[in-house]
């Protein structure tokens, strides 16, 4: 398995803006295939039934290959597609948001309309925040009790990830979660730095979130 990274909202949530009147509720979910956003998108349908417009975007996959949109009665263009763009510039896929609007009764015009429903998708994906998923191995290295206090120190004053530490009767463990293509490189430094007394084997992979900065 390679490195993959990829990214979604940390969490579901929503946000609210309003621009000359008109309300424009952002809510914007995790899912996991198409048949989930659907599900989302019919369920907000349904509880902003009394709601001029209910539009909607969403990216689905790793290599984002699912991308839909609706308008929803707004003028073509003007809603859906603005949403999605958004999603696509800040890179994020199994994410899908609808946007509830409630007509204030001033017209905003095709360009007024794209870039308030662009708005609102943009807050509120500051507002909830991005997270990228990583896929990491999981690297074990079993060194003997007299070999673990110096290599726990080497490991501190490296550049590789914090390790986990656990002693046991047969020596001192030390397990990483490193990117692919820095195996290679812990395999030559545990070697230089252990003279070739231990070695790491990979027990599996694991997926975390890591924060995305959003100040810029």
């Amino acid at each position: 398995m390679s490195e993959t990274a990829w990214r979604r909202i940390a969490h579901d949530g929503s946000h609210e803006i309003e621009i000359r009147k008109s309300r424009f509720i952002c809510t914007m979910s995790r899912v996991e295939n198409d048949e989930d956003a659907r599900a989302f998108i019919a369920s907000l349908k349904k509880q902003y039934w009394d709601a001029n417009h209910n539009c909607s975007a969403y990216i689905i996959g790793e290599t984002a290959s699912i991308q839909r949109s609706s308008d929803d009665g707004e003028p073509s263009g003007t809603a859906g597609m603005p949403m999605l763009e958004v999603l696509r510039k800040t890179m994020l896929t199994d994410t899908v948001a609808v946007v509830t609007r409630y007509f204030g009764g001033t017209l905003l015009g095709a360009g007024g309309l794209i870039r308030a429903y662009g708005r609102a998708v943009s807050e509120t994906i500051r507002e909830i925040g991005i997270v990228e998923r990583q896929f990491l191995t999981v690297v074990s290295v079993l060194a003997d009790h007299a070999e673990g206090g110096r290599l726990h120190n080497a490991l501190s004053a490296s550049a590789f990830p914090e390790a986990e530490v656990n002693y046991e009767a047969g020596g001192v463990r030390f397990t990483l979660h490193l990117p692919e293509p820095d195996i290679d490189a812990f395999q030559q430094w545990l070697a230089e730095t252990t003279n070739g007394q231990a070695t790491a084997t990979t027990q599996g992979h694991v997926s975390i979130d890591r924060p995305v900065s959003l100040s810029h």
